[in-house]
């Protein structure tokens, strides 16, 4: 082999190491996109967040145990937050008179289109449903009360517990699950009224009685209906059990004009999943949603319904509730299954990554 030959192998083969090199660290940065802490929370257990249309921050923390601070805050620069709309809204503890201007336990909150739709499970400490629960929805221009809307007494059971809203402008209805007692409940936001579908129905039960975690340790609880996300495109309201494995989905028009025999049939069964908690929607008609035993945030195309890891690692601790603003996928950390006792100085987190 002459020396030119020779030279020529030798730049090509650097040439093919370097290009492959760089193939690699594009491909991991592909697979581990970076996490930015947005908010921490010491001895407060996160669970909800929801980005406005300016880029507000609101998160909410559910009374499972007494010593909440605040129901519902915006969060703010520099670690800090305050209590919304106001400290007095936030003042309810258990045993006192409950009203319609005061938080109990707040479940969810989300932004949409200016407004702040505050759910009020009115289930404090699991104790059971002490009134209706509420829909408390602000006006994020003045902050003040918009309307609240109450869950009607044949749409509810004693242990129910509305767990999360998706907003559909379209139909000017809210759908919501029941995580205490599986079912799905359908809000009409013109004249207030509200039914219940698919109660105890096989696609909102849950599935399992605990959850195993990589170390071994389980957490067992049977958490019916739960996730829930609206394809506002294609008009199919997607949902999910936390304790269990399957995606469902049903056309948004049956669940507000069939009969309850027409939505029992219109119920498919889109893929087995991991077991997530709350779910949402891109614009891309992408599904996210957690994969809680394995410390990861999958993501779904709807179309392919191929499934990929968005991120995984210590810095997802069960994701709770996901908000998307600007190209971010906005999540909480509220490690639920980590929980064994008084929180003390645990940190809760809410956190972003890109997904454009």
């Amino acid at each position: 082999m002459n020396k030119t030959i020779l030279s020529l192998l030798v730049i090509f083969s650097i040439i093919s190491c370097k290009n492959a090199t760089e193939t690699k660290e594009v491909q991991k940065t592909q697979e581990s996109p970076v996490i930015t802490k947005v908010a921490s929370f010491t001895g407060q257990q996160v669970t909800g967040v929801t980005v406005s249309n300016e880029g507000r921050i609101f998160a909410n923390f559910p009374r499972w145990r007494k010593g909440v601070e605040n129901s519902v805050v915006e969060v703010l620069e520099n670690n800090e937050s305050a209590a919304f709309p106001n400290e007095q809204w936030n003042t309810w503890e258990d045993g006192k008179e409950v009203n319609d201007s005061l938080f109990v336990a707040v479940q969810s909150v989300v932004a949409f289109n200016n407004d702040l739709y505050v759910v009020d499970t009115r289930n404090p400490l699991f104790g059971g449903v002490i009134d209706n629960p509420k829909i408390f929805v602000f006006d994020l221009t003045t902050n003040s009360l918009k309307r609240t809307y109450t869950i009607t007494e044949s749409s509810i059971h004693k242990d129910s517990y509305i767990n999360d809203v998706r907003i559909d402008v379209k139909n000017n209805k809210a759908y919501f699950t029941d995580s205490g007692h599986a079912g799905l409940v359908i809000l009409d936001l013109e004249s207030g009224e509200s039914k219940r579908v698919l109660n105890e129905h096989t696609s909102t039960q849950a599935e399992v009685s605990q959850l195993t975690f990589p170390d071994g340790s389980t957490w067992e609880n049977k958490v019916h209906s739960d996730g829930i996300a609206l394809d506002v495109n294609n008009d199919i309201l997607y949902y999910h059990a936390l304790s269990g494995y399957s995606l469902y989905a049903i056309p948004t028009s049956t669940l507000i004009n069939g009969t309850q025999e027409d939505i029992e049939n219109s119920v498919s069964l889109v893929k087995k999943t991991s077991a997530p908690d709350g779910m949402i929607l891109d614009d891309a008609s992408n599904l996210y949603f957690a994969d809680l035993e394995n410390n990861k945030v999958m993501k779904m195309d709807t179309n392919t319904k191929e499934v990929s890891t968005l991120i995984e690692g210590d810095q997802v601790r069960w994701a709770d509730t996901f908000s998307i603003y600007k190209g971010d996928l906005y999540y909480t950390n509220s490690r639920i299954n980590e929980i064994t006792g008084p929180l003390g100085d645990m940190k809760f987190t809410i956190n972003k990554v890109s997904i454009d």
